[in-house]
């Protein structure tokens, strides 16, 4: 690890975890959505739409402290990085949700569901890891867990959409189809944020 002799500002930090935060928070929302009645949908929906929003926010609060900090706890690039992972992952979050409204899904597949608990583990390591970007040492673990988490997740997408497509018409196939692989481009974000991190560590041991 290499060794810093200056006094780092932990706001960037800081801002990267409240956006973790935002994901975990909007995959419990899907949680909830997936469950819901007809009725509830656009509230729900509406809730996602907030949780995108504080994030884009604090993505922005990320922009600005890079630019005014004298000394950043990792590079500004590694920084930008991982906040715009973070804030896309938001914002494929609320696609889902939208989603669910727009085409009505209820009866949501066990499967999908089963990608939805994935992908909220995902998002509760990255808030740990985000906390503890400055001890780089503690994060070897949580990089090769997302991973291992990544490929669990891209094989249960591939059974679902076989069942679905085993199940349903070719209209109903594909609204479900279109619901589980925004589940999956979300995945992958969090595996891109846990490779960034990989590199982060790489680069700075």
């Amino acid at each position: 690890m290499k060794l810093r002799f200056f006094p780092q500002e932990k706001a960037g930090l800081d801002t990267l975890v409240r956006m973790a935060g935002h994901v975990t928070a909007g995959t419990q929302t899907l949680a909830e959505l997936l469950g819901a009645s007809r009725a509830d949908f656009s509230a729900l929906a509406e809730t996602m739409r907030r949780h995108e929003s504080a994030s884009s926010a604090d993505f922005a609060t990320l922009l600005t402290t890079m630019r005014t900090s004298f000394i950043n706890p990792l590079p500004r690039e590694d920084l930008f990085a991982l906040g715009r992972l973070l804030n896309e992952t938001a914002e494929t979050l609320t696609a889902a949700a939208e989603l669910v409204e727009l085409y009505s899904l209820e009866r949501i597949p066990t499967r999908a569901g089963d990608q939805l608990e994935i992908l909220s583990r995902q998002a509760e390591l990255t808030v740990t890891a985000m906390g503890a970007l400055n001890n780089l040492d503690s994060l070897e673990d949580y990089w090769l867990e997302i991973l291992r988490l990544a490929k669990r997740a891209d094989h249960t997408h591939r059974i679902l959409v076989s069942e679905l497509l085993e199940n349903h018409n070719s209209t109903t196939f594909t609204k479900y189809r279109t619901l589980a692989d925004q589940f999956s481009a979300a995945s992958n974000k969090m595996r891109a944020v846990a490779t960034q991190v990989g590199s982060i560590i790489v680069k700075e041991s």
